[in-house]
């Protein structure tokens, strides 16, 4: 692309950065300013945000870039996606990133069909709105070859979820030299390993019933036997960084060495959907090269 979006080195991915029953906007508006305050590229909203709440997220900063993490292609409309999209990113100096993916079919029931060319067409309707969203600012989730190769030619890049650093690796040898690639890491902050293992179990369980990421694992090399109970050992060590502060450095600079331009942080603790890991992200910021340049 022949301008790429700013999404620095390290940024933080969450789906609990959003307005609900129990998270005022002043809250996530002032979690929103200290992210951007301690040094992170890119704030990566989960859930199959909408345009708008991203929105929130731009309003409440005035630097950092923020991206959805992802917006799922069969909840929201191409023609007012890429309405929202002009209008918030023209009041926000080109900070907007637009996260797409297909999603899952336990999720998206019956109007999953035919992913990859679904997503062709959506792109496609980007491009034919009356302001088109510029391929150079919309990346997209992947994970097989052919949708990697599409985020390189449509796309800025890739956002792959649930991967290791050696599919990193091979991701970054399909998309080629210019191509993002921005990969999401969890990563339990807990010295104990034991008690990080069980955290990280009963998170990474909900994902290992989607075919999409077993799939990949699957291809990757991990066998059936390493889905049980949450995941084994050798699973957890391929796709979290576990342990204290020196060991998530560590397991983020084997993600930067395999080819990753950035990593979407996330941060997995007992209740990593409801819940803003203030004193995580804190430890974090003083530990990972969060050199945005």
């Amino acid at each position: 692309m022949a301008t790429q979006p700013a999404l620095g080195k390290i940024g933080i991915w969450t789906a609990a950065l959003r307005v609900t029953d129990s998270l005022s906007a002043q809250q996530v508006g002032e979690a929103a300013a200290e992210l951007e305050e301690l040094g992170y590229g890119t704030l990566w909203l989960g859930g199959s945000p909408s345009p708008d709440q991203a929105g929130a997220l731009l309003e409440a900063t005035g630097r950092i870039t923020v991206a959805t993490g992802i917006l799922s292609i069969w909840d929201h409309d191409p023609a007012f996606v890429a309405e929202r999209y002009a209008a918030i990113d023209a009041a926000h100096g080109g900070r907007f990133v637009l996260g797409l993916g297909v999603s899952h079919s336990a999720l998206a029931g019956e109007r999953y069909a035919r992913p990859y060319s679904a997503m062709r067409e959506y792109l496609a309707a980007l491009d034919a709105a009356p302001t088109p969203v510029p391929a150079s600012r919309r990346i997209l989730a992947a994970l097989g070859p052919k949708m990697l190769e599409l985020s390189r030619d449509r796309a800025a890049g890739a956002h792959p979820y649930l991967v290791t650093p050696e599919f990193t690796a091979q991701a970054r040898e399909i998309l080629g030299d210019e191509a993002l690639l921005a990969p999401d890491l969890k990563v339990v902050l807990e010295p104990d390993l034991d008690r990080a293992r069980t955290i990280a179990r009963d998170y990474l369980a909900r994902y290992l019933a989607l075919p999409n990421y077993t799939n990949n694992l699957l291809r990757l090399g991990f066998e059936e036997k390493d889905f049980a109970d949450g995941g084994s050992e050798r699973l957890l060590s391929g796709v979290f960084a576990l342990g204290d502060a020196e060991a998530i450095r560590h397991r983020v600079d084997t993600f930067l060495a395999a080819g990753a331009d950035h990593l979407a942080v996330q941060v997995v603790n007992t209740a990593p959907f409801t819940t803003l890991p203030h004193q995580e992200w804190r430890t974090l910021a003083e530990a990972l090269p969060l050199g945005n340049g």
